[in-house]
């Protein structure tokens, strides 16, 4: 296994089920949050023995359930990547849907690591942006696009609109590709089917 390092782990998006796995690699605490993992991982990485790392789970006070503004920070105020913040960022970059980007994942974890504790959602995505517009864009790795094309091709499989196509897993490659090459997100949705009725066509059950 290739050493991984405090350097690359944070400057690499990981998702909860990869988090999981190294902590298992590393003999440490396997569950909780997200947040949760990556500090965990963040410790050992940073020399601190696996068998001083515990669980250290707070009570979710009242202020957690406080609703997120711009001016919420991202550290100790129950901020986290979730519907709320997803609709708050549709709003400030003025589009009707938003994905989550894993530099911004990416920019919360140096966050943590680094003890910023006054970085607020506005701070955030400020700071994405400005990657951005220096072109520092995280590019997908080649086991997160074979993660994301396995979950599409196991949700395109079980729905029930595969069983009116034969040669399944031809049919799923016509939709990922389409999917891939777009700005939504990469998974699979029902109404992928119907969009591209055309390019799937002759795999239609007779």
């Amino acid at each position: 296994m290739m050493v991984l390092t405090l350097k690359d782990f944070e400057q690499t998006y990981f998702y909860k089920t990869e988090l999981i796995q190294l902590c298992k690699v590393y003999g440490l605490p396997t569950y909780g949050t997200k947040a949760e993992l990556n500090k965990y991982l963040t410790l050992y990485l940073s020399g601190t023995p696996a068998c001083d790392i515990k669980v250290n789970r707070k009570h979710t006070t009242s202020r957690n359930k406080t609703k997120i503004t711009l001016e919420t920070k991202i550290l100790g105020e129950g901020f986290s990547f979730n519907q709320e913040a997803r609709k708050l960022f549709a709003e400030y970059f003025g589009k009707e849907k938003f994905s989550f980007k894993k530099e911004m994942a990416v920019i919360k974890r140096q966050a943590e690591h680094n003890g910023e504790t006054k970085m607020t959602v506005r701070d955030l995505l400020e700071r994405y942006q400005e990657m951005v517009g220096q072109g520092n864009v995280l590019r997908e790795t080649a086991e997160e696009a074979t993660y994301q094309w396995n979950n599409f091709v196991r949700d395109f499989c079980k729905s029930s609109e595969s069983q009116n196509y034969h040669q399944k897993l031809k049919v799923a490659a016509i939709l990922w590709e389409k999917v891939k090459n777009s700005k939504n997100d990469k998974k699979f949705e029902a109404s992928l089917v119907q969009k591209y009725e055309k390019n799937i066509s002759n795999y239609m059950n007779k």
